[in-house]
C-alpha cells in the first residue's frame, strides 16, 4: 500500500485536470464561420450587459429577456439563434437569403466558400 500512496497525488491531479479540460471543452460556444458575422446582423437576440450579469435581449420583442447562468448562456444564445435561422433563412445555389417574420426578404448574402456552406448547414440546420 505505500508504494501505491507516492502515486496517489500525481493521479488525483490528472484527474482533476482531465476533468477541468472536459468542462472546459463543453462550456466553449461552437465555432463560428465568417459568414456568421453577416448573418448576426439581422439576428434579432443579443446580449447586454446588466449589474447582474448578461442577459439575451431580442430586438423585435421588448417583452422578451432571458438571465441565464454563464455556463448556460452562450448555449442558450446559439439555441435561439438556431431557431430562428431555421425559420428565417434559406439556400438557394449559393446564395443565402434571409427573410423576416412576415417572409419578405431583407438581404441576400453570397456563399463565397464551402466552409460557410458546412458551417449554415451544420449550425442552422438548412
Amino acid at each position: 500500500m505505500e508504494k501505491y500512496s507516492k502515486y496517489l497525488i500525481f493521479a488525483l491531479a490528472i484527474g482533476f485536470f482531465l476533468i477541468g479540460f472536459n468542462v472546459y471543452q463543453e462550456a466553449k460556444p461552437t465555432p463560428k464561420a465568417p459568414i456568421y458575422k453577416e448573418i448576426k446582423k439581422y439576428s434579432p437576440y443579443y446580449l447586454e450587459k446588466r449589474f447582474g450579469g448578461l442577459e439575451i435581449l431580442s430586438k423585435n420583442d421588448s417583452n422578451f429577456k432571458e438571465k441565464p447562468s454563464n455556463m448556460e448562456l452562450f448555449h442558450r444564445m446559439e439555441a435561439l439563434e438556431k431557431d430562428w435561422g431555421k425559420k428565417h433563412l434559406k439556400i438557394e445555389k449559393d446564395i443565402l437569403i434571409i427573410s423576416d417574420n412576415n417572409k419578405t426578404t431583407l438581404t441576400k448574402i453570397p456563399i463565397k466558400n464551402q466552409m460557410d456552406k458546412d458551417f449554415i448547414h451544420k449550425f442552422y440546420g438548412i
